[in-house]
């Protein structure tokens, strides 16, 4: 690696990587991928919905999870987020495990999604939605009200949180609505913000429940772009959708799921030509 690469802390004497997302991703092993999911499995009483889950998803990629209605891909993501605990398996985040933790502190750690119905704070406004995303927030108490210096790092903190959440707002264009409450936006343009209250959270790896469900094609476009552009930063996301002509499209890798397993995995053409998957998911349309 060239010095132009590489900056060293002059006290400590360590190199910080300044590797591309492109570079990162070839470099990566089974314990330093993004997202890592080992023999996954829930049970709901005597129903399973996800059945022994095994993938992995590559750094800097837009990989599509798909499958019919029932196929376990939404409990899938609430195990992986730690809204449902697994039964079995594990999760791994940059190699560390994540199996059963928190949301929140599974968000804190770099992963973060969004939901199938935009979960917006409706009686907030669309700038507001986005400045109360952010980690590691100094906030208002009783001592920092009180002493000069502290209050002083409150305020400064609070402006440089929205001058960013202003520029992510822009980033989605709707910089246009931020005075608007949330509950008033349309569905499309709820789901743009959460997108961009997702970004504000400085996530690694983000999770994409039907981002396009019910959004209009000039929207949709722009949702997509937005990905896209994100993707080439070096975000990483794993995408649920049913619009094939979307995962087709826009994937680089495809994970097929039914009745709770993952059936098939490979490229769009693979997943196109495999007779199991046109069988149980596409139809012969495909």
């Amino acid at each position: 690696m060239s010095e132009s690469e590489t900056e060293v802390d002059a006290e400590s004497g360590e190199a910080e990587s300044m590797d591309s997302p492109v570079e990162r991703a070839a470099q990566q092993t089974p314990t330093s991928l993004p997202l890592r999911v080992e023999g996954l499995a829930k049970q709901f009483g005597g129903i399973t919905a996800v059945d022994g889950v095994s993938f992995e998803v590559e750094a800097g990629s837009l990989t599509g999870l798909i499958g019919p209605n029932g196929a376990g891909k939404s409990t899938t993501f609430n195990c992986i987020t730690g809204v449902h605990e697994p039964t079995a398996g594990n999760v791994y985040l940059n190699g560390e495990e994540i199996t059963g933790l928190a949301p929140y502190e599974i968000a804190q750690r770099g992963l973060v999604r969004t939901f199938q119905i935009a979960r917006e704070l409706s009686e907030m406004t669309v700038l507001e939605n986005l400045m109360l995303a952010p980690k590691h927030q100094l906030g208002e108490s009783a001592i920092r009200s009180v002493l000069p210096g502290l209050r002083d790092d409150v305020v400064d903190q609070e402006e440089e949180l929205r001058e960013r959440a202003w520029e992510t707002l822009e980033f989605f264009e709707i910089d246009h609505l931020a005075t608007e409450y949330a509950g008033t936006l349309s569905g499309g343009q709820r789901k743009l913000l959460e997108m961009a209250r997702v970004l504000m959270t400085d996530p690694e790896v983000v999770l994409l429940d039907e981002p396009l469900a019910g959004v209009n094609p000039t929207l949709e476009e722009k949702l997509l772009d937005r990905i896209h552009d994100l993707r080439a930063e070096g975000y990483t996301f794993l995408f649920v959708e049913h619009d094939m002509d979307v995962i087709m499209n826009n994937c680089e890798r495809i994970i097929v799921m039914h009745q709770g397993r993952v059936l098939a995995e490979g490229t769009a053409e693979d997943i196109r030509n495999n007779e199991q998957v046109i069988e149980a998911y596409l139809g012969e349309d495909i």
